[in-house]
Parts: structure tokens; C-alpha cells; sequence
């Protein structure tokens, strides 16, 4: 009798080789090296901080979206600006981390002038973790808000089927001594990928999270198409209104085209909203990063609950993780592992060298 060898389990990469690793597969892609390495850094910031849903498995999905060409490897991207505060990115179907990327460096420098400044960004393909670029906002010393607006693919009460999109919100605001507070989170009650996980697994959803085809409530995996969202019309309320933010603001809608009779409504496409605000306007910067972490202290003085292993704000374990996985490598499952070093292998790419993950 032979043995069954081992299924081969995580492994961990060095995150600055992981970056370049991606950046390199990415590039031969076709994006350009500045582009790739760009889109490659919000992939490896997720994986850091534990969001693998929007980490480096993606690589493998752009490179597809590359190849097929819904996603544009040489756009030609247009800023748009009609008075100093506001401008619009036309990413002509840039990858979502070049476009965003982009356009929070505008809302940094605008708001830096007029003390808060809003970047619309329109036709661009997969925005990636929004909280990467209101991160990027909060880095600078400024608050960060970011809304998108997607491809319909969750329900909205009293409709039947998928009607609005799991559009998600993101703010970012820096503090003195704490990590930001960094609130990102969909309007959908489940993400689409942990449905994907839970018919892997074949593991229940919980009760209210997804619906079949035609917007019946449903806990079977198999039967799973869509999430719902979140807090019933709390969470369809909310997405079509960033719609509204995103894709009308900008002349580019995408909900009432998808539900046209025009086939061209249904092409991939995502529209974006990133706006800056300069403490510095509001009154003193040094003051506002004071009482900012005298909030967050305030949370963490809090009372535990019974059974709570302690208080939390928005950002601050998924900080930690970042910590942790910068200093011993970032932990990558074996499915994306084996996807990415077989796209490595027909760009003739070596993968860097890696460990167990024990």
C-alpha cells in the first residue's frame, strides 16, 4: 500500500519579496513596471493585513482581466477639473489600484490648498481594498473617505434577484500615537469570496447572509449566488446611494445600465468617490491628532465584556496582523501558492524562496 503524500499546506513569504514577486508577474501581464509595482503594493498591504480576499490570490484574476482585456494595460488616464477642490480621474479601465492610487495622491495635494477635496474616478476595472487608499490619505496627516460603486450582484429588499452592488465604504483617520482608525466594510452582510469558501468547504452560511438566484434566503452553499445586504434595507440603502456618490456624480452610471436593454450596460466596470480632509482647515492638526488618540484610549479603557478577549476600534487588529506578518512573512494558502508559481513558470519567473507556515 502506498502512502497518500501530504497535501501541501500555507507557506510564508518575505513580504518585500512577495511584492516584487507579484509585481513581476504583473508586469508580464502587460502593465507597465510603475503600474504593476503600484497594484502589486495594495495586493501585499491586504495580505499583511489579513483581508486575503483582496490580498495577492488576486494576481492570478488580473492577469486574466489583463489577457481578455477588460482590464486596459496601456490606459490612457485623464484628470478633469473644473475648480481647485474637485477634480475627475477617466481611468479608461485601468486596473482599480493604478486609477485609485492616483486619485488619492490628487485628493492629498487638493486638500493640502483648500482643506478638503473630493477625486472622482470613473471606467475603472476592480478597485482592490479601498482601505489602501484612504490609508494612504491618513498617512499624509489627513482624514480619508472612499466610496465605490460596482457591478450589481447583491439583493435589495422587495426586489427579486440581484438589483445593487456590494459597494464598499472606507474611512481612515490618523492619530498621534495609535494606529489610524480604519473602518472599510461592504453594505453586503457576507462577502462573495466567503461564500466561495464555505462551498470549498461545504460549510453553512449563517442565517441572512446570501440568497439563491432569485433572492430566496437560503444557508446552502450549493444553493448561494448572492449575498444580501446588510441590515436589509439599511445595506441596499446605503449602496445605491454610493451610486449616486460614485457613478452619477461622475456621468458614468452603472446601475439603471445594467438593468437596460443595452448589452453594453453589463460590461465590467467600477466608479469610485476619494475625498481628503486637512485637519490644518478645521483648526489646529496637532490638537485634532490629540484628541483622536484620546478617543481611542477611551474605547480601550473601556469595561471588557464578559467573554470579550478586549476592546477594539476599526483597524486595530488588522494593524497588528500587519506587524506581525511584515516582521515573520506573509502566509499564503496552497491554492494561490500553486496558482501563482504556474504563472510564474509560463513567464519563465522564478518564485522567491519560501518557508512552511507551522
Amino acid at each position: 500500500m502506498t502512502d497518500t503524500p501530504p497535501k501541501p499546506g500555507k507557506v510564508r513569504v518575505p513580504a518585500e519579496d512577495l511584492r516584487t514577486f507579484a509585481a513581476e508577474l504583473l508586469e508580464k501581464g502587460g502593465l507597465s513596471p510603475e503600474h504593476a509595482r503600484t497594484t502589486a503594493d495594495v495586493f501585499v498591504w491586504a495580505s499583511l493585513r489579513g483581508v486575503d480576499s483582496h490580498g495577492v490570490g488576486r494576481v492570478t484574476a488580473y492577469l486574466e482581466l489583463l489577457a481578455k482585456g477588460v482590464a486596459n494595460a496601456r490606459p490612457r488616464i485623464r484628470v478633469e477639473s473644473s475648480t481647485p477642490a474637485t477634480a475627475v480621474l477617466d481611468a479608461d479601465r485601468a486596473p482599480g489600484p493604478v486609477a485609485l492610487t492616483m486619485a488619492a495622491e490628487e485628493a492629498v495635494r487638493r486638500a493640502r490648498e483648500t482643506g478638503i477635496a473630493s477625486v472622482g474616478v470613473r471606467q475603472t476595472v476592480h478597485t482592490g481594498a479601498i482601505g489602501y487608499y484612504v490609508s494612504k490619505i491618513a498617512e499624509q496627516g489627513l482624514v480619508g473617505l472612499g466610496f465605490v460603486a460596482g457591478m450589481p450582484n447583491m439583493g435589495y429588499t422587495g426586489v427579486k434577484g440581484a438589483a445593487v452592488a456590494t459597494s464598499p465604504l472606507a474611512i481612515a483617520v490618523p492619530a498621534r500615537d495609535h494606529a489610524p482608525l480604519l473602518l472599510d466594510m461592504a453594505t453586503a452582510t457576507i462577502a462573495l469570496g466567503k461564500i466561495r469558501q464555505a462551498r470549498a468547504s461545504g460549510t453553512p452560511l449563517p442565517e441572512g447572509a446570501a440568497a439563491t438566484e432569485d433572492g430566496t434566503p437560503t444557508t446552502d452553499p450549493e444553493k448561494a449566488v448572492m449575498p444580501l445586504p446588510l441590515g436589509g434595507a439599511k445595506g441596499s440603502g446605503m449602496s445605491l446611494a454610493f451610486e449616486m456618490l460614485t457613478s452619477v456624480l461622475v456621468g458614468a452610471p452603472i446601475f439603471s445600465a445594467f438593468h437596460s436593454d443595452d448589452p453594453k450596460g453589463r460590461k465590467h466596470r467600477q466608479n469610485a468617490l476619494l475625498i481628503a480632509l486637512a485637519p490644518a482647515a478645521f483648526g489646529d492638526p496637532g490638537t485634532f491628532t490629540a484628541d483622536a488618540d484620546a478617543t481611542l484610549g477611551t474605547l480601550k479603557g473601556l469595561p471588557v465584556a464578559d467573554g470579550a478577549d478586549g476592546v477594539y476600534y476599526p483597524g486595530e487588529r488588522s494593524a497588528g496582523v500587519a506587524g506581525q506578518r511584515a516582521a515573520q512573512g506573509v502566509p499564503v494558502a496552497p491554492k494561490v501558492w500553486r496558482e501563482l508559481t504556474e504563472s510564474a513558470a509560463r513567464f519563465g519567473i522564478t518564485p522567491p524562496e519560501t518557508t512552511p507556515d507551522v
